[in-house]
């Protein structure tokens, strides 16, 4: 702690009153004040962010770091709305200042941001490209003296394209200031903490000091009870809730809009003062319900994953999960929220709704208690995110020099040299013309994206459309176009925020929903998401072992023992075998049980296409073959069946951002290479597999 500036030192004890830091805080102030790269790994309300702020700050008051010298960045803008109040009042001990720049920031506080800019800007990686391609941004005045760069949640930027868009503009902001940036990681738990620390120093890596900074958790760090319940339907969640653990604080995640609003509205019907949170409800009302909720007592807020990340809100009794989230680190994220008063237990109720979620969620404790966490892993081959960045740096430099533009990403690939067929692609097509030797943006690019400044190029995600939803002046939030559009008898009702509305007018031309509160039930909550959906391989053999008997070792209610002794009963005899794999034939359909997930499930589908259903959509648990299908065709197609990608669908092809600027054969091999698992492909083609006749009806 002597480290640190004596100030800052004064404030801990005095203002937070702190006898101490924590573990995680002491070791941070070596490594980040000598200037290291660093990863630093805590759970959820482990103390990450001083952590960070504490070195940074010292640093800066030291070395006489001027203008914004600090960007942290974040993958939320309700975690930068909650995280500016508090880094602010910590530069404030030092007479330095801290201020917020993403989508909903008014244009008046930006262009008080440009005149006198702040010590610490915290922003999204999407402001960040922003600022870099507006012309009313002077690039250099702005963020030419950034010194250090924090990166809060990099784990929930590193494992999909925000990953590499989040890189790649680092590198063009390192060669703006002319100098390497300290890169600062805060993560929670993850399986590869080296690995991931390596992917964020990105061109750097290997040239620049790192270190992953994770102290042991104390002996004495609370315990966990976690309770697995079956209840079948999201009313019973909702009187389950509503019966127990009156006057708590109690945080409920599902795994989509439409179950948070469900459940959110079922609640209410019960009398119990209930919030939402989801990305679908409009910026003002998930403020109100998460600044009401950390206010309140005896009250639910339900959520989706957007405050499993470091949202305060507020000191939590209990955490409640509807059905299984899909990964064990999303686990540990929601478990996390618990626990935080000295002397409290950690806590999770499980209410699944079906049969499945139930297996879900008894395989996905299976693996906690084995101490598994899922590692994190960057989509490969982001040919176009690589389109995308040729396009944003040119309108960055206004023109690019025709042999140099590699130079801009400091030789990080996959934005160098082997980007040239992209490039050519783009010169060919009239998204970037060529004169004497420079690029400047096409007509194309103008065509495609040039929308409100090019603000679609900002971001590396394509979000379906949506409505929005207003009542009078009020924005409630945003529904998808299908609510609106399908055959529906009688008036159209819709569920958002909690509550039924009526919908009085449509205006197409605009995207707007005007409605009205009405009485009762009836809404229709829906929405339709983008990605590959599915469960990973490691998951759903867990799952196949709780069939096979093992038992996660938690708290499992009586409906919940039953429920799983029925599974065992109903479903294990015709889809697990302790000896190996199963082919069930029942009449016309012929099922291969690889419990092998999503991805492996497709890629098989696709090197036994002579064997397997063309027209099948690939699942978690099996894949569907020929009704013809014998043992002799069985043992010739394993025999010559080299792994192949998947087959696409156009459709997938056009749900990848920036597509249209990627030639179609790069495009379709992009996608098929994401939705390929390759060595879960081969590890289930490794294995026995036996004919049965199935007993299902």
């Amino acid at each position: 702690m002597e480290r640190l500036h004596p100030v800052l030192l004064h404030h801990i004890v005095n203002t937070l009153g702190w006898p101490d830091l924590r573990p995680l805080q002491r070791h941070a102030v070596a490594p980040l004040l000598d200037g290291h790269d660093a990863l630093l790994l805590a759970p959820t309300a482990g103390g990450k962010t001083e952590a960070v702020t504490f070195p940074i700050l010292t640093a800066m008051a030291e070395q006489d770091w001027t203008g914004v010298s600090v960007l942290y960045l974040c993958p939320l803008k309700a975690l930068l709305n909650n995280l500016t109040p508090r880094i602010d009042q910590y530069a404030q001990w030092l007479g330095r200042c801290a201020d917020l720049w993403h989508g909903d920031t008014r244009d008046s506080q930006r262009r008080r941001i440009r005149i006198d800019p702040p010590d610490i800007l915290l922003t999204t990686p999407e402001s960040l490209e922003a600022m870099l391609i507006s012309f009313k941004t002077d690039h250099s005045h702005l963020l030419g003296n950034v010194r250090a760069v924090i990166v809060d949640e990099v784990h929930a930027f590193a494992g999909d394209d925000r990953g590499w868009h989040l890189l790649a503009v680092l590198e063009r902001l390192t060669r703006l200031t002319g100098r390497p940036i300290q890169r600062i990681g805060l993560s929670a738990t993850v399986g590869n903490p080296r690995h991931l620390l390596t992917w964020l120093q990105g061109a750097s890596a290997g040239t620049r000091p790192a270190q992953v900074v994770a102290p042991e958790t104390p002996t004495a760090s609370p315990s966990a009870r976690i309770d697995l319940d079956y209840v079948g339907s999201i009313e019973n969640a909702a009187k389950v809730i509503a019966s127990l653990h009156h006057g708590e604080k109690r945080l409920v995640f599902c795994d989509s809009r439409a179950q948070v609003e469900q459940l959110g509205a079922a609640l209410r019907a019960r009398d119990v003062t209930t919030f939402l949170s989801h990305a679908s409800l409009s910026a003002e009302e998930r403020h109100r319900s998460e600044q009401a909720f950390a206010e309140a007592r005896d009250c639910v807020i339900v959520s989706t994953s957007t405050l499993e990340l470091g949202i305060d809100v507020g000191d939590l009794d209990r955490v409640i999960q509807i059905d299984s989230p899909a990964t064990v680190a999303s686990f540990l994220q929601r478990l996390g929220r618990t626990g935080r008063r000295a002397g409290a237990e950690r806590s999770c109720l499980f209410l699944t709704t079906k049969s499945l979620t139930l297996l879900q969620a008894a395989g996905l404790l299976h693996l906690w208690d084995q101490g598994w966490v899922e590692d994190v892993a960057a989509p490969p081959t982001p040919r176009h995110l690589v389109a995308q960045q040729l396009l944003a740096v040119t309108l960055q430099k206004h023109r690019l020099g025709g042999n140099l533009w590699s130079e801009q990403w400091n030789g990080l690939a996959p934005f160098d040299r082997s980007a040239e067929p992209i490039l050519r692609h783009l010169v060919n097509e009239g998204f970037l013309d060529s004169d004497d030797g420079m690029l400047f943006i096409g007509p194309e690019a103008e065509k495609k994206f040039g929308h409100r400044h090019f603000i679609d190029l900002t971001a590396s995600f394509t979000a379906p459309p949506q409505f929005t939803v207003l009542s009078g002046r009020s924005e409630i939030g945003k529904t998808d176009p299908s609510v609106l559009t399908e055959e529906h008898p009688g008036p159209r009702r819709l569920l958002l925020a909690g509550r039924t509305w009526l919908v009085t007018h449509i205006d197409w031309k605009r995207r707007r929903c005007f409605v009205e509160p009405s009485e009762g039930a009836g809404g229709l909550a829906k929405w339709t998401t983008n990605g590959v959906a599915g469960l990973s391989f490691e998951l759903t053999r867990a799952m196949r072992d709780v069939l096979l008997g093992t038992g996660p070792p938690v708290n499992l209610t009586r409906r919940a023992v039953a429920h799983l002794e029925k599974l065992r009963t109903d479903l294990a005899a015709d889809t697990v075998h302790p000896a190996g794999l199963l082919i069930t034939r029942t009449g016309g359909d012929v099922r291969w049980w690889t419990w092998a997930g999503y991805r492996a499930n497709a890629t098989l589908t696709s090197t036994l296409s002579s064997v397997t259903d063309p027209v099948q959509r690939p699942t978690d648990l099996y894949v569907r073959l020929r009704e013809d299908l014998t043992p002799d065709m069985w043992k010739a197609a394993r025999a010559e069946a080299p792994l192949v990608l998947p087959d696409i669908d156009p459709r997938a092809v056009r749900g990848l951002k920036f597509s249209a600027a990627l030639p179609e054969h790069l495009a379709t091999a992009t996608v098929a290479t994401r939705l390929a698992d390759l060595p879960s492909a081969e590890k289930v083609l490794s294995e026995p597999t036996r004919f049965t006749i199935a007993h299902r009806s």
